[in-house]
């Protein structure tokens, strides 16, 4: 439970740079020296202030002499005006405009300890700071963004044996969060607005429909309320980061979140399963099946939370081969959930199918196709957008796709589920009849549109078999005063109709009555055409007599 709980307080530490959009640069790593992030211009996406980039170095204390350090503030697509080359064959340019590059005409005696820059680069659209700070007093460097773009900080030590760390504000005019999250924000919105008008429709079917709701439909009650507080939670999660930045409660937001996002994927997982397995359409219960069907929800739940907080707490770097025991239980029960899925689908299909139960049958083949459909669109969309991830190594992928890259990676996957979600309510939706729906079979019928007499026939043997036969409602004699002339003899006298108190005709045969209506099936078909109807009653006969006799 401690390392649970030092997880989840990890995730939250590591948002604390992410949130306020503030980047570590050091010279500890050639790859901390630099750092990048998107920057919308205060017309490109809105917002009180003006957008810019602001980088503040640790002061140090040295008292023999100044300690330099130079920095270089560009737009992504001004790269090639930093720096020169010294020859046409030279492996790398010179960046620093050293004594030793002033001797060789390179840079100015005015720009000693600064980034050299190309002799065009003032024709650039956007403004290239070129600075030095002395660590002794760092003033940190203020650069305002005009344009939407891919902005860098670049440093070096100037000063030999120089050490430095900081770190670099990428503030944006609406708020808080990197340019490359801010459209999470009308994202979640909506997506949140979508999932409460779906509410709204289920709930008016569901209200209207209350007297006759199945298990399965409560449960997709529960999914479409949890979606909404889901994506409610995690809209206002990046709304307030935006706003405040960093603080406790947004700490506690981001662990919140984690936790509903592993339990949408396990209830989720938990919905389809037991809707495959026909439950409340094909089966009233799923009997024990369902505990073992919670347990494996119940731990995909416990592993999803256990693989957010170690993918947020341990850095690449750190990885190690125990990484795998994350992983692999995570892997398990998702590949456990597919497979019971796809067998309980196919297995609820066959069954249907076999006792000629189409209406039902075509429900399940319509959630088959949503699924195949659902995989086809996710696999098609990695398939397409493999070429794009095909060109990760190159530098230039980054400043291209940075506007876009929230939508491949979250985005589209949010929306797929969110179609599948709609779905499927709207397949099981609340209707009049549920139960007599469900709990019922159709009448098969074979594929000339007529009855399968070997199920429609049984059914009438067995009502033959309850009733009494001619002679037994007449005690054995004919209605004609005779004996019976045999089983398969009927009288040509009809048989007259007698009253409620006695005498011969079919007084025994009023005990047995049929079943009301409510004991059939909404299939059947022709059942009130046998019925006396009030007028033609013997009861009524008799009423009706004595009001005119």
């Amino acid at each position: 439970m401690r390392m649970l709980y030092s997880g989840l307080l990890a995730i939250a530490c590591s948002s604390v740079l992410a949130a306020a959009n503030e980047l570590g640069i050091d010279n500890a790593k050639d790859h901390n020296r630099q750092q990048c992030s998107g920057m919308y211009s205060k017309k490109g996406w809105g917002g009180d202030t003006d957008p810019f980039i602001l980088t503040t170095l640790n002061k140090v204390s040295s008292d023999d002499k100044d300690v330099f350090v130079s920095l270089v503030v560009f737009e992504f697509r001004d790269e090639d005006l930093i720096g020169v080359w010294p020859s046409p064959d030279a492996p790398e340019k010179e960046y620093i405009c050293t004594q030793a590059n002033i001797d060789k005409k390179y840079c100015n005696s005015t720009d000693l300890g600064r980034f050299i820059l190309s002799p065009n680069a003032s024709e650039s659209r956007n403004e290239i700071l070129s600075t030095k700070i002395n660590l002794k007093d760092p003033k940190p460097p203020k650069y305002n963004i005009q344009r939407t773009g891919y902005y860098c900080v670049g440093s070096s030590p100037f000063s030999d044996g120089a050490q430095y760390k900081g770190k670099v504000e990428f503030r944006n005019a609406y708020g808080r969060l990197p340019a490359a999250q801010i459209a999470k924000l009308p994202f979640y919105a909506g997506i949140t607005i979508a999932y409460a008008v779906i509410g709204i429709f289920w709930a008016f079917l569901y209200v209207q429909n209350r007297h006759d709701i199945l298990p399965v439909q409560n449960y997709i009650t529960a999914i479409i309320i949890f979606l909404i507080v889901e994506q409610l939670m995690t809209w206002g999660f990046y709304d307030y980061q935006n706003n405040h930045g960093s603080n406790a409660l947004a700490k506690v937001l981001l662990i919140i979140v984690s936790i509903l996002n592993a339990g949408r994927n396990s209830f989720s997982f938990f919905l389809l399963l037991i809707v495959c397995m026909g439950y409340g359409v094909v089966k009233p219960s799923l009997g024990k099946t369902m505990v073992y069907v919670r347990f494996l929800a119940i731990a995909h739940f416990v592993f999803g939370v256990i693989y957010a907080v170690a993918s947020l707490s341990i850095t690449p770097d750190n990885a190690g081969p125990l990484v795998l025991f994350v992983v692999l239980p995570l892997a398990g029960t998702l590949t456990a959930f597919y497979v019971w899925t796809l067998n309980s689908l196919n297995y609820t299909m066959k069954d249907l199918l076999e006792r000629k139960q189409h209406v039902k049958a075509m429900m399940y083949k319509k959630l088959w196709w949503c699924i195949l459909a659902s995989i086809i669109v996710i696999f098609g969309f990695f398939f397409l957008n493999s070429f794009t991830f095909a060109e990760r190594s190159s530098p230039d992928f980054v400043p291209l796709h940075w506007k876009t890259r929230w939508f491949i990676l979250d985005g589209w996957l949010n929306l797929v589920y969110m179609v599948d979600i709609a779905y499927v309510a709207y397949l099981w939706r609340p209707t009049a009849n549920n139960r007599r729906f469900a709990m019922s079979d159709e009448i098969a019928q074979d594929d000339d549109g007529g009855f399968d007499m070997g199920s429609f026939g049984g059914s009438l043997d067995e009502e033959d078999a309850r009733s009494p036969t001619r002679e037994e409602m007449n005690g054995g004699v004919g209605v004609g005063g005779g004996e019976a002339k045999g089983k398969g003899e009927l009288s040509p006298v009809p048989p007259k109709p007698v009253n409620e108190g006695g005498g011969l005709g079919i007084s025994g045969a009023s005990k047995a009555q049929r079943n009301s209506l409510d004991g059939e099936t909404i299939f059947a078909v022709g059942e009130d055409g046998d019925r006396w109807s009030d007028d033609e009653s013997p009861r009524h006969s008799e009423e009706k007599q004595k009001l005119t006799g």
